[in-house]
């Protein structure tokens, strides 16, 4: 049965847009213009492919159809000083005859990593331009105004074009400053993407996931040995490693103490352990060690029946250290309430922030199960129905409303 264009279209745009964009800024220079071009792009398969059918290589028509409208601008703009060196490498440029063109993607994560970009910027500029996540969706994760998320992101796209920052990677040196921020960007891809599994059928961005890790694989075969490298991608093994097990058959949520070890992946956990192993032989601990070492600490019970708690208590007090963000001491509090030390965990929760806890669903959790310990119900209610309102998931929200 042959696929509607609509539907084609709608996959390039989750699968390959990020692709897409990297492998068009790449060659001009600019990503707001590339997205434009790419937008054009895909208005006209809207109009031609109902009509004419759907190419054998959508991305490659989409590509083609992309650089002719960037020619097209070049020469209307009549910049001739410009134009002339411009025009010609693109129009070498051919657009591949391929679906599997060139991945740019991490030579876009390192322009957009350049510090010359607004450090506040980076992240969400990764998350725009590579995967394609929209300023709304990206405000939401950085709990900001849609608006103030929107102009950040025009600003460090001008920022690029005005600078002429190339689209590659970096030498050893220049790769080293700029490799946090992009380790940053993947990590909120990911988290993103694991907030969106949900059964099948739920309009998610689940897919984000596996692109993080594809992404991490990528940067972890340019340095091998960073420690850190090896950690993040370390870390999302683990946790995707136990995607299956989240929801039942029947599109039930499972909790992580309540899932079954052998529906996990063992072999990808498997491979986290060998990486999170090198890593930990370099005697550089970080951030992202960290965080796997508290995975792996939750995902030995396979081998054991058991979690450790008192071992991700101690790289929780680590982690926050160093640092500290809100997850990580909701996490700390929720060691605490495992080891049964319900006064300390609500001792912790209290010290943080409102601001920073108003719209973490994950605080609101912990605290309905602190205060069912304490034998508080209304108060647990209360805090159940706000956790409730703080997920998109019906499977999730059924669960916590149980």
């Amino acid at each position: 049965m042959e696929i509607p264009p609509s539907e084609v279209i709608e996959r390039v745009v989750r699968e390959s847009y990020g692709r897409l964009v990297s492998y068009l800024s790449a060659n001009t220079g600019d990503i707001a213009d590339s997205e434009a071009f790419l937008s054009d792009a895909l208005t006209k398969a809207l109009k031609i492919w109902p009509e004419s059918g759907v190419p054998k290589n959508p991305e490659a028509w989409l590509l083609a159809v992309a650089r002719r409208t960037h020619i097209d601008a070049i020469r209307r703009e009549r910049i001739h000083s410009r134009a002339l060196d411009y025009l010609a490498p693109m129009g070498a440029v051919e657009a591949p005859e391929s679906s599997e063109f060139p991945d740019r993607r991490v030579q876009l994560l390192f322009a957009c990593a350049h510090p010359d970009i607004d450090p506040s910027a980076q992240t969400p500029l990764m998350l725009n331009t590579i995967l394609g996540l929209t300023a709304e969706r990206i405000a939401s994760a950085f709990l900001i105004h849609p608006s103030n998320m929107g102009q950040r992101l025009v600003r460090a796209k001008r920022r690029i074009r005005e600078l002429g920052i190339p689209f590659q990677i970096p030498e050893s040196e220049l790769f080293c400053q700029r490799r946090d921020a992009v380790l940053e960007a993947i990590y909120a891809a990911f988290g993103i993407g694991w907030e969106s599994n949900v059964p099948a059928g739920e309009n998610t961005h689940a897919d984000l996931a596996e692109e993080s890790i594809y992404l991490g694989r990528v940067l972890l075969s340019q340095m091998p040995q960073d420690p850190e490298v090896l950690g993040l991608v370390a870390f999302m093994m683990y946790v995707h490693a136990r995607r299956a097990a989240r929801f039942s058959t029947t599109g039930h949520f499972v909790p992580l103490l309540e899932q079954d070890p052998k529906d996990w992946d063992h072999e990808l956990l498997d491979e986290a352990d060998r990486l999170l192993t090198r890593a930990s032989k370099r005697k550089e601990i970080g951030r992202f060690q960290l965080l796997a070492s508290i995975q792996s600490a939750q995902t030995v019970r396979r081998h054991s029946g058991a979690i450790n708690w008192e071992a991700i208590l101690v790289l929780y007090h680590g982690l926050n250290q160093r640092f500290a963000t809100v997850g990580s001491l909701v996490g700390l509090a929720a060691a605490l309430f495992h080891l049964e030390r319900y006064e300390q965990a609500a001792a912790a929760l209290a010290e943080l922030p409102k601001k920073q806890t108003d719209a973490y669903q994950p605080y609101w959790v912990l605290k309905a199960l602190i205060f069912e310990k304490s034998g508080d119900l209304p108060e647990a209610q209360a805090a159940r129905s706000r956790a409730v309102g703080l997920t998109e998931s019906p499977a999730i929200r059924a669960f916590l409303s149980m």
